[in-house]
């Protein structure tokens, strides 16, 4: 009944869209949202942890870890801008979602997405000059220019991305409203126009390729530069030092970019309709760098780790 009404309303923006969720497993969506409903809390504890620690703890107030909570902060709201809405839709069937929630949930996705590889190659920055130019580092990456870095990451992620929900609320809609995905994709509620979506596709596959091959192609070349440099490192103590102080940051690199390019190439290249495929990797794209990413930083970060543990256990600490 609720299909119909849609599918037969003004060719304007409509009032409300329906979110299909992962086809063909309605019927496991109890056990679907266990392991999403986890990985929420990793993301929501493990981040929030974080940002406790960089902000109370002055030790910590150093480039690489300002960086860090950039990233937690914008894997904070990524988690929170699309995962409560999976968990009720799994939980109560809650698929309706109003046009504007839509576009509001549009743009801080697609934003802060654009906002995490604009820190991702901050960091990359960050290593570069750590490893490459040592002696310099702490004139380089000065607070003042980081706060620059962290504005400039912001700008850059708002600018490209908040033309996505206008470009979206000026087309018509004439067919049906079903959102083939669990929150509201740019590109998935545009093919659900009526009209000539060129500009649309085009801008949106403009801003993809700016993102990914621009950023991925800095940061291979900052590591090819730190590469080069460890290899001419005089003992294999210190090449394995430098090397370890960059492994978080590929596995993080890995989680964002891996599942994001996978993504957008079935999008455009997979199958027309949705899938539970498609749908289940779009997901892991929002999921799994905000869940897994504290969890690296936290095992890998020497000065985090111990400033978890000075928490965890304070006598222990102590006593040491």
């Amino acid at each position: 009944m609720l299909t119909t009404i849609l599918s037969n309303t003004s060719h304007l923006f409509p009032h409300i869209f329906l979110l299909a969720g992962i086809p063909g497993l309605t019927s496991s969506y109890v056990w679907i949202s266990l392991p999403f409903c986890f990985m929420f809390f990793l993301a929501v504890t493990g981040n929030g942890v974080l940002l406790f620690l960089i902000w109370t703890e002055r030790s910590l107030h150093q480039p690489m870890c300002f960086f860090l909570a950039m990233l937690s902060f914008v894997d904070l709201v990524l988690s929170l801008s699309a995962l409560p809405k999976m968990l009720a839709i799994f939980w109560f069937g809650a698929t309706v979602i109003s046009s504007y929630s839509c576009l509001s949930q549009m743009f801080f996705i697609h934003a802060f997405s654009a906002m995490e590889s604009g820190v991702l190659v901050a960091m990359a920055l960050d290593r570069f000059v750590a490893i490459c130019n040592p002696l310099r580092y702490a004139t380089i990456l000065t607070p003042v220019v980081i706060a620059k870095i962290g504005g400039l990451v912001v700008l850059r992620g708002v600018g490209l991305t908040i033309s996505f929900p206008s470009l979206a609320h000026k087309l018509p809609y004439c067919g049906s409203h079903i959102i083939a995905y669990t929150y509201c994709e740019h590109m998935a509620v545009v093919k659900l126009a009526c009209g000539a979506t060129t500009v649309d596709n085009f801008y949106a596959f403009a801003v993809a390729i700016f993102l990914g091959v621009g950023d991925v192609a800095f940061i291979a070349y900052s590591y090819g530069k730190i590469v080069r440099t460890i290899i001419h490192f005089p003992s294999p103590e210190a090449r394995s030092k430098a090397g370890s102080t960059c492994m978080a940051h590929v596995c993080v690199i890995l989680f964002f970019y891996v599942p994001g390019f996978l993504s957008v190439l079935m999008q455009r290249f997979g199958p027309p309709t949705a899938s539970a495929a498609k749908v289940i990797l779009a997901n892991l794209y929002l999921l799994f760098p905000p869940a897994l990413d504290p969890i690296v930083y936290g095992v890998k970060t020497k000065q985090i780790r111990k400033q978890l543990f000075k928490i965890l256990s304070p006598k222990r600490i102590d006593s040491t």
